[in-house]
């Protein structure tokens, strides 16, 4: 028995409302996706999120806007000191387990055993990660290089000292990313995804270059933590167009170019160790 024709125009229209609110959902719940999973901060000059807006998104992050010691900052000749008393470098590297991550906004290899210290002023920093950021975000007399690579050592006490590493997209290829490449071909798009890549020796990431930056500043990424001990190795290294690249397509595709705008110096001062020259008798 086929029900009367009032019921039938009922049913079809329930089905119709039903398909309607189907059709709404779909967009919300992609937008809502799309929020959950949006950064909290950005490169972009003019965006809401980027970096002249840093210190407002969040409360505990007020020192990206108004902190006096920021980094990254111009090394200007006319503002450098030469400081001999800085003395070497004094690292005590070693290979250590790692493993690689995508955070999304940068690529980071995090050593999770002992990778060794750096001793600076009698504290010694024990080095935890290392990332990088395209193009460089120190400048050298206003000249900016293709990729800085940053190892971010911690005290005992919490306080950070990290050495930044300039590159320049030359014929040769850095041997670490070089041993890098396959772990960030995994990783490449994938946030937050992290893969062990085994013993990683960060000895021979610094070279031996002797001359050296330093100066008082902070992290260059939200909260923007002032109080960072920085030193920038002044010898240039080489990367290759390649891997410049492969470290851009890994990460999220507002992060590319991941490199904060310059900071005021302020009052602070920037030193410069050169070793003495070798007298010739």
């Amino acid at each position: 028995m086929r029900p009367p024709a009032r019921h039938q125009a009922a049913a079809a229209l329930l089905a119709a409302a039903v398909l309607l609110m189907l059709a709404a959902a779909v967009p919300a719940a992609m937008a809502q996706e799309e929020t959950e999973h949006e950064e909290e901060f950005s490169y972009a000059p003019g965006d809401k999120h980027g970096p002249e807006h840093w210190g407002e998104i969040k409360t505990e992050w007020a020192h990206c806007g108004s902190g006096k010691m920021q980094s990254p900052i111009d090394l200007h000749h006319e503002r450098v000191s030469l400081v001999r008393g800085l003395g070497f470098l004094d690292h005590s590297y070693r290979p250590a387990e790692a493993s690689i991550v995508n955070r999304g906004h940068d690529i980071m290899v995090r050593f999770e055993g002992d990778a060794g210290s750096l001793v600076i002023n009698g504290t010694a920093y024990h080095l935890k990660q290392l990332h990088w950021h395209s193009p460089t975000e120190h400048t050298i007399d206003g000249r900016r290089y293709d990729l800085e690579l940053h190892l971010v050592h911690e005290s005992a006490e919490g306080k950070a000292a990290v050495i930044g590493i300039l590159y320049e997209v030359g014929r040769g290829h850095d041997p670490l990313l070089h041993e890098m490449e396959p772990f960030i071909r995994r990783i490449a798009d994938k946030r937050d995804r992290e893969e062990r890549v085994g013993v990683v020796d960060p000895h021979a990431v610094r070279g031996r270059a002797s001359v050296y930056y330093r100066y008082m500043g902070s992290l260059t990424v939200p909260p923007c933590t002032e109080g960072v001990i920085w030193t920038i190795v002044k010898r240039v290294h080489t990367v290759s167009k390649h891997q410049l690249e492969l470290l851009r397509e890994a990460v999220h595709d507002d992060m590319e170019k991941n490199a904060r705008p310059l900071q005021e110096v302020n009052s602070r001062d920037v030193s410069l160790f050169r070793p003495s020259p070798r007298k010739h008798y």
